[in-house]
């Protein structure tokens, strides 16, 4: 198999236990990577006062692809700036390697609140309230004003739909529902319900949708089965994929990707989980997101082969254990899932 410069950004936390297991998993699909580590996160601001210096970051724009465990400080830590790693670490990569498109796939496992159900969440990930749009007037008094913006552009709206349609042509169901707020986001909801009505006309073997976001979240709750591929903006794709993760069987078994599609930079792949540093060691990081997000990773770069074996791996592996019950150590799945690809 080719040689794929990858670079790993192991974080915080349980990050560098579940980003091991998911290499380890990688090398027994017989992908060759030539990894190279970058110490980013919370641990590393605290010891440089950096986050992302622009010289790691020109080297990022070099790499095939970046995998990352996690990153934060421990819950209740002040010693980090509250945001101060989310935008200067993970939004800041998203729109300097313009990764427009964020995939989380989900596949609820057995005694959870959407057994068997199969869908994807596309997320617009580089515009909407995240651009920092926006400020503040007389900040700190009673007379005080603060406007936060979303940007929706038709381009950064448009390219995300034809991504969610190309995703949902190439699944069994061939359906895509697009999730806004329509009636009361004017502005922005027209720009996407008029884009997503173009670009399905260009798509009829793709059935369609529409609900709002209030709609969905119930949905997500209580029919998730209904969905095949949901389309959405930044913010709300944040909400809702935290959401269809606790419904599926927990944020620890949700993968991500964040994507450029159209491969002009490196694409980055993560688990949705945190740092959780309480149970650092203790060999209770569950590693199965990771795994599937190096899966969707090699799917990426053109390992077809292998991330369809990864992924079936710990799709079948997370129903079992799910179904059994009891506990298994972080490096007992990683092995595992190798035993299996």
């Amino acid at each position: 198999m080719a040689g794929y410069k990858v670079a790993v950004i192991g974080g915080d936390g349980i990050g560098p236990e579940v980003v091991a297991e998911a290499l380890k998993v990688v090398a027994a699909a017989g992908v060759g990577l030539e990894t190279v580590d970058y110490a980013l996160g919370a641990a590393h601001y605290l010891t440089s006062g950096e986050v992302l210096p622009d010289s790691v970051l020109e080297e990022l724009r070099g790499v095939d692809a970046i995998l990352l465990g996690a990153i934060g400080p421990p819950i209740g830590s002040t010693d980090v700036p509250s945001g101060l790693l989310e935008r200067g670490l993970l939004l800041k990569l998203r729109f300097e390697l313009d990764l427009y498109v964020n995939l989380r796939p989900f596949n609820g496992v057995p005694g959870s609140i959407a057994p068997g159900t199969d869908f994807a969440v596309v997320r617009e990930n580089t515009e909407g309230p995240y651009v920092g749009e926006g400020g503040q007037l007389r900040r700190g008094t009673p007379h005080e004003v603060a406007t936060q913006g979303s940007v929706n552009t038709r381009h950064g709206v448009e390219r995300c739909i034809r991504f969610a349609f190309g995703l949902a042509a190439q699944r069994e169901r061939q359906s895509v529902t697009l999730v806004h707020k329509t009636n009361v986001l004017t502005f922005s909801g027209d720009l996407w319900q008029r884009t997503f009505n173009e670009v399905a006309a260009e798509h009829p073997e793709v059935s369609t949708a529409y609900q709002h976001v209030d709609a969905a979240s119930i949905y997500l709750a209580t029919d998730a089965g209904r969905y095949d591929v949901i389309v959405t903006d930044n913010l709300f794709g944040d909400i809702l994929t935290d959401l269809a993760g606790a419904v599926t069987g927990g944020i620890g078994l949700a993968a991500s990707a964040n994507l450029n599609p159209a491969k002009t930079g490196p694409s980055m792949f993560e688990p949705v989980h945190g740092a959780a540093h309480d149970i650092v060691g203790t060999g209770k990081a569950n590693p199965l997101a990771a795994i599937r997000s190096a899966a969707m990773m090699l799917d990426h770069l053109g390992e077809t082969d292998a991330a369809a074996r990864m992924t079936k791996a710990v799709l079948e592996l997370q129903d079992e254990i799910a179904a059994a019950g009891g506990e298994w150590s972080t490096q007992a799945i990683g092995d595992a899932v190798a035993r299996r690809v």
